[in-house]
C-alpha cells in the first residue's frame, strides 16, 4: 500500500521538532497522505491541511505542508477529523 517516499523537502520545524516528539511517525505514512488525500483544505495562512486514514496505524493523519503543497511542515494524529 505505501510506497517508499522520494527524497522529501522537509521545514527545519518539522525535522528537528515534530520527529522528535512524534518518532512512531513514517515518512511512508506521510507521502501516503501527500499522494492519496481524503480532504485538503487551505488554511489562511497558505499551508495546505491534507488528512489520510493509515489503516496500520489505525488513526486519520493530518500533513501539514507549506503553500507549495510539498514541503512538510507538520503531522499528526487528528482525533477530531470526520471523513
Amino acid at each position: 500500500m505505501f510506497n517508499k517516499p522520494q527524497q522529501m523537502k522537509t521545514t527545519e520545524y518539522f525535522t528537528y521538532s515534530v520527529l522528535l516528539r512524534r518518532p512512531y511517525l513514517k515518512m511512508e505514512w506521510i507521502q501516503y497522505v501527500l499522494d492519496h488525500p481524503l480532504r485538503t483544505e487551505r488554511q489562511p495562512n497558505g499551508r495546505i491541511r491534507q488528512w489520510a486514514f493509515i489503516p496500520e496505524w489505525g488513526k486519520y493523519l493530518r500533513v501539514v505542508t507549506e503553500p507549495d503543497g510539498q514541503t512538510v511542515h507538520n503531522a499528526f494524529a487528528d482525533r477530531r477529523f470526520k471523513p
